[in-house]
């Protein structure tokens, strides 16, 4: 059964939710932002005439909900398509377990997983740092005259840092994430505003991410760093030896207890942090996608 032709924005707006309704969260988030940006804008453009006389022309140009949903699923597919590694080459026979294991390698998102670890500790602060100093600020100034409008500009910025959190998020880990911000809907008042604010949730979610980030950050930092240590040096001690007994080094390099310092057990120091390495590239690609499925949770506005 078609649905009515939508009356008004928000009718609009439902009825393209429900058509996107089995489309990611971050799609739909996009979809909602453009269509309600360009329904607004129409609409001041056109200021004699009612809202539902400016949506029946818009669903002649811009389109009915179905059908913006509709292009939006075809144009989504086409990029998921293009962001999509090639094929790996078909194989004859299933891998065996070292060959799963060492594959790891083959796989970009690994590589950006440990480097979104390590630049976790980074953001993690700036993230509590600003949601910690602003919610202080906005407390501490609320009942001065400047801080209704430091409160709004408060909010603002951490939505604007959380579409870039999103988009960073994207580049690492390959999870979809919104790449428009929510549309922040019609004209109100200040007091309006202010109370829209405090009744999204998504302006709470938001802010415990941000405080979530420093002790993730810690973690992220400490594991990717330890693994990575303790997976390159037992890699680089013996070729640091080989190419010190060569003399194309000299690095005077001590191995404590001596017996270390002999072939066999650095060669078997060499597998020890290989096997390491590789685990850490499994853990890290395996953080990747937990912490994208936890900011998707937090950050994007539910459908």
């Amino acid at each position: 059964m078609t649905p009515a032709a939508p009356r008004s924005i928000d009718a609009y707006l439902k009825q393209l939710r429900a058509a996107l309704a089995d489309q990611d969260p971050a799609l739909i988030q996009d979809a909602a932002y453009d269509a309600e940006e360009y329904l607004r804008a129409e609409i001041a453009a056109h200021p004699d005439k009612s809202e539902a006389d400016v949506l029946e022309l818009i669903a002649s140009t811009y389109g009915a909900p179905d059908e913006v949903a509709a292009a939006y699923r075809e144009t989504e597919a086409k990029v998921k398509a293009a962001l999509q590694p090639p094929p790996a080459r078909p194989v004859i026979h299933s891998p065996g377990a070292l060959q799963r294991f060492f594959g790891v390698y083959r796989d970009p998102r690994a590589y950006t997983s440990v480097f979104f670890m390590l630049l976790a500790l980074l953001t993690g602060i700036f993230y509590f740092v600003v949601a910690v100093t602003g919610i202080a600020l906005s407390l501490g100034l609320a009942t001065l005259i400047i801080g209704i409008p430091f409160f709004l500009a408060f909010i603002g910025v951490v939505r604007v840092i959380a579409l870039g959190e999103g988009r960073l998020i994207e580049a690492m880990t390959g999870e979809r994430m919104p790449r428009r911000p929510v549309h922040p809907g019609p004209a109100m008042g200040l007091w309006a505003r202010i109370g829209a604010m405090l009744k999204d949730s998504r302006t709470w979610t938001t802010l415990a991410y941000f405080v979530l980030m420093l002790p993730l950050g810690i973690a992220y930092f400490v594991i990717a760093f330890v693994g990575v240590s303790l997976g390159l040096l037992p890699i680089l001690a013996p070729l640091v030896g080989i190419l010190e007994h060569v003399g194309f080094v000299h690095a005077h390099l001590t191995m404590q207890p001596a017996w270390l310092a002999a072939t066999l057990p650095l060669a078997f120091l060499g597998i020890i942090g290989l096997v390491v390495l590789t685990t850490l590239m499994h853990v890290a690609r395996g953080i990747g996608r937990m912490h994208a499925r936890i900011a998707k949770r937090l950050l994007v506005t539910p459908s």
